[in-house]
């Protein structure tokens, strides 16, 4: 693959530079819905809503890296692609049964919530969790 169709992609963490390497396309889910992200793009920043960043190295991937963010920002250029993240897991890494039990645990725990900020953060620690459920069933989790 020649450098023309490729570009550089680096995913950053708080903790770390957890991928710096070239790509032929990202797919992102942004804000606004899900974009890709080719050689020669326009330049353009976006935040990230959670969800499944794909990552294909080359033209022939037929199944790209899977990446979880749970938000952040997308810096995007002719020859690069930054992704900024709060929060990085491979998909491969998530157990749906483990998911599952988080979900039914924050859900009592919004019935014993004292006060608005209590329930508030539980429902957002609820949200992201169905969001890596439906990463690894590619189901929406009601």
């Amino acid at each position: 693959m020649t450098e023309a169709q490729t570009f550089d992609f680096e995913l950053v963490s708080p903790e770390e530079k957890l991928i710096s390497e070239p790509a032929s396309m990202i797919v992102i889910p942004g804000e606004e819905g899900d974009f890709g992200v080719l050689p020669n793009h326009s330049a353009l920043v976006s935040s990230i809503r959670p969800g499944v960043i794909e990552i294909f190295a080359n033209d022939n991937d037929e199944e790209p890296r899977r990446i979880f963010v749970s938000g952040g920002f997308a810096d995007v250029s002719e020859t690069n692609c930054t992704i900024l993240a709060e929060e990085a897991i491979n998909v491969k890494d998530l157990s749906k049964g483990d998911l599952e039990q988080t979900i039914r645990n924050l859900t009592e725990d919004i019935g014993m919530a004292e006060g608005d900020a209590d329930k508030t953060r539980i429902e957002q620690k609820l949200a992201l969790t169905k969001s890596k459920l439906e990463a690894v069933t590619g189901q929406i989790a009601l």
